[in-house]
């Protein structure tokens, strides 16, 4: 019986390889092809214009990440100014924050609607992180594209949140409430004051 340090094969200029060394190079490989394979993916999805636009027709899914305090008053605020094609809504928010549940109970008001085009639009709590990555996930492995709309907080005038220098670089669409973010970050959107 040979163990797996043991020598077991010659190549060619007598390079010698073991059974161990044989392991690592197959496992090397296949991490190699799936880190490309992915790669690819990643960059596709990234790139990705893709079909679920709001402007076309019919009705777009939205998925509204609320934080507690200020967060959930401005992004009430902004869905205020939504069109009807936005539906249904549904809404992530922590367990604890009760305030915010009424709010969002008090403002929701259509939930018989069904969607074609999903979307998340969050304005800046932490607990979006998880929330957005978990989406772009589903568009990684090809599952479902979900459209991502970050608006900065209109209290984010010289810099951005720590969630908005994450989701920068994630975001479909980046919206910030001052023009002078929009020299230090080119890719944001700047559309006036939104809220």
């Amino acid at each position: 019986m040979t163990s797996p340090t043991r020598k077991c094969r010659a190549f060619q200029g007598g390079l010698v390889v073991t059974g161990r060394m044989e392991l690592l190079l197959a496992a090397g490989a296949g991490l190699l092809i799936t880190v490309l394979v992915l790669g690819v993916r990643v960059a596709l999805v990234l790139r990705a214009s893709g079909g679920n636009k709001p402007g076309k027709k019919g009705h777009v899914s939205l998925l509204v990440v609320a934080g507690s305090g200020g967060h959930t008053t401005e992004i009430l605020r902004l869905l205020s100014c939504l069109s009807q094609s936005y539906y249904p809504t549904h809404y992530v928010l922590a367990e604890t924050d009760k305030m915010s549940e009424e709010k969002i109970h008090a403002f929701e008001t259509s939930k018989d609607k069904t969607s074609t085009n999903p979307m998340i639009l969050c304005n800046g709590p932490g607990t979006c992180i998880p929330v957005c990555f978990s989406a772009l996930l589903f568009g990684i492995l090809g599952l479902k594209k979900i459209i991502i709309i970050y608006v900065e907080s209109l209290c984010r005038v010289e810099s951005l949140s720590l969630s908005g220098k994450i989701l920068y670089y994630f975001a479909d669409h980046f919206i910030v409430q001052w023009p002078l973010l929009t020299e230090k970050y080119p890719n944001a959107k700047y559309l006036g004051r939104i809220v």
